[in-house]
């Protein structure tokens, strides 16, 4: 028999106590960002269709829609631990700009598709974040393979721009998948790692808004994946 003592078992209901409390913090603050993206989405179709969709149409807005999520990442990266509330914004405005973007898809995908692709990405989400959260074999490895692997797919799908190629498209998009669906797990895994190790150093909120960013990012992609998944099988239908 191991005999504890009351301080250390005060301290494991503690630590357990914080951890629970900054994963809440951390899924919460990914789950805003998932509704203001939806929610960005539908005004922009609906309330502010006259003034936003023609400036979805022009090519210099979309630039700068596709380049300021990627300085905001790495804004974010930098500003997370040091000005956390200032970091949190930033992934509000990520996540604004993602719901002006989405909103190009109720034109190119059906209502059936999109709230499939929502429903099949949500499913997996919360299955590989909790797989990640609670196991206990180490994820690094299995991890590392998938995120170099998204720099292939990235050359891959620049490639099939040129050829057009839609069996190639569809192969790509489960591929994606499988990829997006190691990263949720390995990066529920990686925050909570990090947070038993850091945690009593680095603002609670920093910690919090980097880990919703990744998770967030790897929702978006498994979503974008079955989106195609279910839009190149309708149309073969």
């Amino acid at each position: 028999m191991f005999n504890v003592s009351p301080e250390q078992e005060r301290r494991h209901i503690v630590d357990d106590s914080a951890l629970n409390g900054f994963l809440t913090k951390m899924y919460s603050i990914m789950g805003l960002a998932v509704l203001v993206s939806a929610l960005t989405a539908y005004l922009t179709l609906t309330v502010f269709s006259g003034s936003l969709l023609p400036l979805l149409t022009n090519r210099v807005f979309i630039w700068v829609l596709l380049l300021l999520p990627l300085i905001l990442s790495v804004g974010i990266s930098f500003k997370a631990t040091r000005k956390p509330t200032t970091a949190f914004f930033m992934l509000m405005a990520i996540a604004v700009v993602y719901g002006l973007e989405f909103s190009l898809l109720a034109f190119a995908y059906t209502g059936a598709q999109i709230g499939g692709a929502f429903i099949s990405a949500s499913a997996v989400f919360i299955g590989m974040a909790a797989y990640g959260s609670v196991t206990k074999k180490n994820l690094d490895t299995i991890g590392a393979y998938a995120s170099a692997a998204i720099w292939g797919l990235i050359v891959a799908s620049l490639v099939n721009m040129f050829l057009k190629s839609t069996p190639a498209s569809f192969i790509f998009s489960i591929i994606g998948v499988i990829i997006f669906t190691i990263l949720t797990a390995w990066d529920a895994q990686k925050m909570k790692s990090i947070y038993a190790s850091y945690g009593d150093q680095l603002p609670e909120l920093g910690l919090a808004v980097n880990g919703a960013l990744m998770l967030y990012l790897d929702f978006i992609n498994l979503f974008l994946q079955f989106l195609r998944i279910f839009g190149i099988a309708d149309n073969d239908n």
